[in-house]
C-alpha cells in the first residue's frame, strides 16, 4: 500500500490545577475557542470542545506522528498564557495529568454531545465519578490513591 490511513481521534480530559473553579461562564468561550486555535497550530483537529468551571473535554483528530503528552503540554502551555495575558490571571494552572482515551468512528455523535451537555452532565455526576466510570470503561488499570 504506497500511502498511510490513520483514523485517530482521542476524548481528552484535563482540569485546572488542585481543580480550582477559576473557569467562567463569562470567558469560557473565548477559552475554548484558544484551545481549539492551538489545536489546529499544533496539527491536530478540533471536533469539539466543552467543560465546566474546572475541566475541559476535548474530541480531537490527530495524526500518527503526535505525542498526546507533547501535544497536550503545548495546549495547556498555550492556553494558560492566554489567560494569564487576556485575563490578567497570573495565577490560573492546568493540573499536570489528564485523561486521553481513543474513540471509534461509531461514538462520534455521541460523545460530540456528551461534551456539549457538560453543564447539565456535571448537576448529577461529580468529576469524580465521571473520570472513575471512563476509566473503568476504557480498561485502564488504576490505583484510587492517584485518582485525585
Amino acid at each position: 500500500m504506497p500511502s498511510t490511513h490513520t483514523n485517530l481521534t482521542y476524548h481528552l480530559i484535563f482540569s485546572t490545577k488542585d481543580r480550582e473553579p477559576f473557569i467562567a461562564p463569562s470567558w469560557q468561550e473565548r477559552l475554548h475557542a484558544t484551545l481549539a486555535e492551538s489545536t489546529r497550530r499544533c496539527g491536530g483537529v478540533p471536533l469539539e470542545i466543552g467543560g465546566v468551571h474546572d475541566q475541559v473535554h476535548m474530541l480531537v483528530g490527530l495524526k500518527a506522528t503526535h505525542c498526546i503528552a507533547g501535544f497536550l503540554r503545548e495546549i495547556k502551555r498555550a492556553s494558560s498564557l492566554w489567560v494569564h495575558d487576556a485575563l490578567s490571571m497570573p495565577s490560573f494552572e492546568w493540573q499536570v495529568g489528564y485523561g486521553a482515551f481513543s474513540v471509534s468512528a461509531y461514538r462520534m455523535d455521541a460523545l460530540r454531545a456528551y461534551i456539549r451537555t457538560q453543564q447539565e452532565h456535571h448537576r448529577a455526576f461529580t468529576y469524580k465519578d465521571e473520570y472513575r466510570s471512563l476509566i473503568v470503561e476504557h480498561g485502564i488499570v488504576f490505583d484510587e490513591r492517584y485518582l485525585w
